[in-house]
């Protein structure tokens, strides 16, 4: 099962009431047969522009961040739960991605250019494919060059 994040905001409301609607949007999750990995709390904050939900207009909510690892084709029905609760103002799911480890090359990208490795090599491979078939030859028939000066 892959992991999703769903970044939820819930109207202000007092703790229980709170508690109660975060249960409801986490037993979906396991009636679907997924589990919870985290539950982040970013408390109360304004919401940078007024939105409207289920015929309210709200200026600031509680801000939560659930991580979670559900089947793929229940994430349609966990949505559209969620979405008919009136305790959630928005919400949305993403797939976490996983980051994708590199090495860190910035030690060698400072260096100046003739000492980069990867220059090097281009230097070198320039050397091996250089060829003289199209150096100028002087075959005039002439003693000297007339468009030397």
């Amino acid at each position: 099962m892959p992991t999703y994040e769903m970044p939820l905001m819930l109207r202000v409301m007092k703790k229980p009431e709170l508690v109660a609607t975060l249960k409801r949007a986490t037993t979906m999750i396991f009636n679907s047969g997924g589990f919870l990995r985290k539950i982040e709390n970013w408390g109360v904050k304004s919401l940078p522009c007024k939105m409207r939900a289920h015929g309210h207009i709200y200026r600031e909510a509680n801000h939560f961040l659930i991580h979670f690892d559900v089947p793929p084709k229940d994430i349609d029905k966990i949505l559209d739960e969620c979405n008919r609760d009136i305790d959630i103002v928005r919400l949305r799911i993403f797939k976490q991605n996983k980051p994708i480890k590199t090495d860190c090359t910035f030690h060698e990208e400072m260096l100046p250019p003739p000492y980069r490795p990867n220059v090097q090599k281009l230097v070198e491979l320039a050397k091996k494919r250089h060829d003289n078939k199209y150096a100028f030859k002087q075959n005039t028939g002439l003693d000297y060059y007339p468009f030397n000066k």
